[in-house]
């Protein structure tokens, strides 16, 4: 006996709807990276010998969430809960990650059917037949049952764009706190040079003021008092500068805060912090914290669903079409039961020739998700780089200032020896200008060097992903809510 092709189609969307269809398309597993044992910078071997940074041991609690009260600094915490309720680029990522679910539940209603209503009336004049009035309400439904799991491919593609779009939002809110840190301490860094360059100006002051009575006095020379006043002149001249780099931090504080930079100020107070012991893990854990691989391993998915959705267009559309309603010529019998009218049918559709068309699209579709695994290892060495950076940045800073430390208390000592020749007449006044300047510029360099490491220190948070982790990124399940 042969079945009917009408039975052979309602049989077909039968065994779909029970078996909710098949799925075609790779199967997705996240390709694999090389990771190495161990970070390359500052083993306990290198850090023997070293100090003024530490690393903190295995058994320290990871970064949390708030991450940026490890440096203990009341102010910079108030800075940093601005970000996440003040900044407009954190503001944007929202809006773009609610976009991106409002894109899952748009896909996830493909699944169901479609049904629409409308009422209708015409009135026809006819010649020879007089004027007739039709009356009409129907009801139609369409549905395409996912044989092939085009939609569910479909809605996975989307549900992993949102969640690319999650990892990006913080992505976006790790580097603004981290910027916003790094700006912080360059700023603290630019009021340490501030007081150090008041005090000098002050001691220089002083020094000029002696020449002067040396050379009235008729014990020291025209010279000295020239020499003096032109070091006097230059370094009130160098700590005017600092008003440049200082207002142009704080304004970049105040925008990432959210906040005008012509209605926002931070008083001043030189950078009185030391780096903090940071618990830095092993670098496998660093693809699980940070949100910008998150964000380069789900675009994977959504390319490797994309796939699948490609690859379902080789497969046949089946289209379950049904229209019922009332129709009558009649207002007082529109709604009654001889005037009802009903139509059901299936439908099925194949593409003959497309002339390729179906195999480029899977074409590209395999080669975009070649190039978002090659982005995700780029990503996974990016993010090694910037780690061994900021540890290697660390360590030297350390040593560094170490030296710097020991030239300033040099050069301090030979300050006072040049002062007290010169007073005695043994040496000219050149050579306490000589020492005065070697001062300075080593104590310039010892508060370069301490800003330096905590805006390394900053940038090691960063890109270890501050406290983040994957297990904050919101389930595919999650993404499709509809709570917000």
């Amino acid at each position: 006996m042969t079945i009917p092709r009408f039975q052979a189609v309602l049989c077909l969307a039968a065994i779909g709807c029970l078996c909710g269809g098949c799925m075609v398309g790779p199967k997705y597993q996240r390709p694999s990276v090389d990771t190495p044992a161990v970070f390359k910078e500052l083993t306990a071997a290198q850090l023997k010998d070293t100090d003024g940074w530490k690393v903190a041991q295995p058994k320290d609690d990871a970064l949390r969430g708030k991450w940026w009260e490890i440096f203990n600094d009341p102010e910079l915490n108030a800075l940093e809960e601005k970000v996440n309720v003040s900044n407009q680029t954190i503001a944007a990522d929202t809006a773009a990650f609610f976009a991106a679910r409002a894109l899952v539940l748009e896909a996830r209603a493909q699944l169901f059917p479609t049904v629409t209503v409308g009422a209708g009336f015409t009135r026809t004049r006819t010649p020879g037949m007089g004027t007739t009035s039709n009356y009409t309400l129907p009801f139609d439904a369409t549905w395409q049952p996912d044989l092939w799991g085009n939609i569910r491919n479909t809605i996975r593609a989307a549900a992993y764009g949102a969640q690319a779009s999650a990892a990006d939002l913080e992505n976006a809110r790790l580097t603004i706190q981290t910027d916003l840190a790094e700006d912080y301490f360059q700023l603290r860094g630019q009021d340490s040079l501030k007081e150090l360059l008041d005090s000098t100006v002050i001691a220089f002051q002083g020094s000029l003021d002696y020449t002067k009575a040396q050379f009235e006095t008729g014990l020291g020379l025209e010279q000295a008092v020239v020499q003096a006043q032109a070091q006097l002149e230059a370094t009130q001249a160098q700590d005017a500068a600092i008003g440049i780099e200082r207002a142009q931090f704080e304004h970049a504080i105040a925008m990432l805060t959210g906040q005008p930079a012509s209605t926002f100020s931070i008083p001043m107070a030189p950078l009185k912090s030391d780096p903090p012991a940071i618990p830095f893990g092993v670098p496998s854990e660093l693809l699980e914290r940070r949100p910008d691989i998150a964000k380069a391993e789900r675009l994977m998915a959504q390319a490797n669903a994309q796939i699948g959705v490609a690859k379902a267009a080789f497969y046949p559309t089946v289209t379950l079409s049904a229209s019922a309603g009332f129709e009558s010529t009649s207002f007082d019998n529109w709604f009654s039961w001889p005037s009802r009218f009903f139509s059901f049918g299936p439908s099925v559709s194949q593409i003959l020739f497309d002339a390729g068309q179906r195999q480029a699209t899977v074409m590209q579709f395999n080669a975009q998700y070649d190039q978002t695994v090659a982005n995700y290892r780029q990503a996974v060495l990016t993010a090694f780089q910037q780690v061994e950076d900021n540890l290697a940045s660390l360590r030297i800073l350390s040593e560094e200032l170490q030296h710097s430390v020991a030239a300033v208390k040099a050069a301090q000592k030979n300050l006072v020896e040049e002062t007290d020749r010169y007073k005695l007449g043994l040496d000219p006044y050149v050579d306490v200008l000589i020492a005065q300047t070697t001062l300075l510029s080593d104590q310039e360099t010892e508060v370069t060097v301490r800003i330096q490491q905590m805006t390394a220190s900053g940038g090691l948070i960063g890109a270890l992903g501050g406290g983040w982790n994957t297990a904050q990124l919101p389930t595919p399940a999650q993404v499709g809510s509809n709570v917000q």
